[in-house]
């Protein structure tokens, strides 16, 4: 394999203190696949002493682990002693580490065998023990060694493997996957911590089809681990004689993630959630029409099916979801935000001030990403791109974004600072300080979104005072 200039660099600098180093990890397999290799790591017979005294710009990132960074013509590289491991007491850590003396042992303690190749930076050789590059070409995801021991030892590996499989379109080995079904492997997968579990939800999601990689989690029982709520989706019906959905609630929810835009980790979280109060809120409605398609007036009955408020509750379930996996405030703030307001239906009557409400109730920083959200609900709804040019849906909201582009441009007082009033302005005219003034500044606020024209100081104090004597 050919080595870049940067690591011949960096392999000198181990070649002069008389130690061996070779490339290692996703960098080899990504290379094997024709892919850029974003992460470098490098596996050596140096102790992390050794390297620390070698390298300017050393961090300790896992000193005790084997492991240091190191930072060199501006890249950073994880640099690991060869190493064996024994026992995982806490599903993560191996209890002991003991330094190898060959990489081919080193590569013995890997996951899997795409993961379990080597390349000797002081020639190009490969090193791959356990045909890892075979199983590349296969696109196969194998264990290396016994596949239950391998998973007993750190319980986020069984979703690597899931992960893995989403990401590179690779299938999983059969004895494999098949381990991803037993109770014991549950066990240890249930003890890692939510922030694992979650960077790999993460990872995930950023991948092509998601769908893919919820689909494996499903089947194998790992989602009921961390989302047990997904699951209430799963044979929950929408389509009723109007026809408006081709799947049940969860496949739905599955390919509206695959159509959010990738690069939007907040879209994609609203996509996978935004109709999760769907079961909660579903009612189905019974009645009894003509039947037009009959000439003796005969009569059938139809079942309607409705979710009311279903937004709402979906909500306030995904909060308690993200929350649980630990994501950031912020992104749960944003995410739920966006599945309260997925559900608005614009139409060309919408009057100027219509469209001035939606603005102030979803906020402009919210509305690229609920456009996408929408588009991205409408691609699950059939698992296909959305065919612009014929879609009714899309052009209302074509036409939705250009009226609020209109009303952006006019700046319209959307927000109490808009106004060209303060609570100090009508203090000075007697109006006095606390609730009720609040509650007054928020009724201007309803009368210039109506009327724009109102938004002049003299307008507004006028009728600040007489929404004043009325509450009064």
């Amino acid at each position: 394999m050919i080595i870049t200039h940067e690591l011949k660099k960096f392999y000198s600098v181990f070649e002069k203190s008389g130690f061996k180093a070779y490339l290692v990890g996703g960098a080899v397999r990504d290379l094997f696949l024709k892919k850029p290799a974003s992460d470098w790591d490098v596996a050596t017979n140096a102790t992390p002493q050794d390297v620390i005294k070698m390298f300017k710009f050393v961090v300790p990132t896992g000193i005790e682990h084997g492991t240091v960074t190191v930072h060199f013509m501006g890249q950073e590289i994880e640099v690991t002693t060869f190493r064996t491991e024994a026992g995982y007491s806490d599903g993560r850590h191996p209890d002991s580490v003991n330094y190898a003396a060959t990489i081919e042992e080193d590569l013995s303690r890997r996951d899997f065998t795409m993961n379990a190749i080597a390349v000797n930076l002081a020639d190009g050789s490969i090193v791959d023990p356990f045909d890892g590059r075979k199983d590349i070409k296969a696109k196969l995801i194998r264990t290396v060694g016994s596949a239950n021991e391998r998973f007993m030892e750190d319980g986020l590996r069984p979703i690597r493997a899931i992960r893995f499989a989403c990401k590179l379109g690779f299938s999983i080995e059969k004895q494999t996957y098949s381990e991803l079904f037993k109770e014991d492997i549950h066990k240890k997968i249930s003890s890692i911590s939510m922030e694992r579990f979650r960077d790999e939800f993460i990872k995930i999601l950023s991948a092509n089809k998601p769908s893919e990689g919820f689909k494996l989690m499903e089947e194998t029982g790992i989602l009921k681990l961390f989302i047990p709520e997904l699951l209430e989706g799963r044979g929950c019906v929408q389509s009723d004689y109007r026809a408006f959905h081709k799947f049940d609630v969860l496949d739905h929810l599955y390919y509206a993630c695959d159509g959010a835009p990738a690069q939007k980790l907040e879209v994609r979280l609203a996509a996978l959630f935004h109709d999760i109060g769907k079961p909660a809120a579903k009612q189905i409605k019974k009645q009894t029409v003509l039947d037009g398609s009959k000439k003796n007036g005969s009569s059938k009955e139809i079942e309607t099916i409705t979710f009311y408020n279903h937004e709402k509750i979906g909500a306030e379930i995904t909060e308690e979801i993200l929350t649980r996996l630990k994501f950031p405030n912020v992104t749960i703030k944003n995410v739920c935000h966006l599945i309260k307001e997925h559900m608005f239906n614009y139409e060309s009557s919408w009057s100027s001030a219509a469209v001035r409400r939606f603005l102030v109730r979803v906020k402009p920083e919210y509305l690229e990403d609920l456009f996408d959200l929408r588009l991205a609900d409408m691609y699950g709804m059939y698992n296909e791109p959305v065919d612009i040019r014929y879609s009714q849906s899309v052009a209302l909201l074509l036409e939705l974004k250009e009226r609020i582009k209109a009303e952006q441009q006019l700046h319209s007082a959307l927000t109490l600072k808009d106004l060209a009033v303060n609570g100090k302005d009508l203090i000075s005219e007697g109006i006095p300080s606390g609730k009720m003034l609040g509650i007054i500044l928020n009724e201007l606020l309803e009368c210039v979104l109506e009327d724009p024209e109102m938004n002049k100081k003299e307008t507004l104090l006028k009728t600040a005072k007489a929404i004043h004597a009325r509450l009064s």
